[in-house]
């Protein structure tokens, strides 16, 4: 495989997509839907967008993980720590996991409120009095504030690496010219 600097464009737009609808359906949940009673005939266009967006970041997961899997990445960046270059890759497919959990959870709790109906099919049938009495929404919530500290986590790695260990992590996710040695073609 050839050896690159950066990671692939496409997967680098999906990186920094992700980022903003993952962070806006987080926001909608914790600040939106969540401060919103269910009484209220405005969540269910909340509950609209919350839920589409869901969706479209499990299908952006989906086509950012075989493109991650199909292409060419760079060398793994090193924090200098054994054990925090061992927890590295583990914190990244954690994501995908945790996005998939959402996503999971969301869509089964939706199905057991019959959200479907009333959310896209417009049925004019009441939201449940509280989400809260579905377990999947009481995980729903707990993998959301998880995913917050992983994104957290995620956030204080990159800027370590760019403003403390100084090795450019940054730039692997940005757009620019893959390949390492300029001699070599590019992909």
């Amino acid at each position: 495989m050839q050896h690159v600097s950066r990671y692939h464009p496409l997967l680098v737009t999906l990186h920094w997509l992700l980022a903003l609808l993952i962070i806006a359906a987080l926001a909608i949940g914790f600040f939106g839907l969540a401060a919103t009673p269910n009484s209220d005939p405005g969540k269910v266009d909340v509950l609209r967008l919350h839920m589409a967006g869901g969706m479209l970041i499990l299908a952006l997961m989906v086509i950012r993980f075989i493109v991650r899997m199909r292409t060419a990445r760079p060398a793994r960046a090193t924090t200098g720590h054994r054990s925090l270059d061992r927890i590295a890759p583990i914190s990244h497919y954690g994501f995908y996991v945790l996005v998939g959990l959402m996503v999971g959870t969301g869509y089964t709790t939706g199905i057991l409120a019959g959200l479907p109906e009333i959310v896209f099919g417009r049925s004019g049938a009441p939201l449940p009095q509280s989400f809260m009495i579905y377990p999947t929404f009481v995980a729903h919530v707990y993998i959301a504030a998880f995913l917050v500290g992983f994104i957290i986590l995620h956030v204080l790695a990159a800027f370590y690496h760019q403003f403390v260990r100084k090795d450019g992590l940054f730039r692997r996710m940005f757009f620019g010219p893959r390949v390492s040695d300029p001699a070599a073609p590019a992909e």
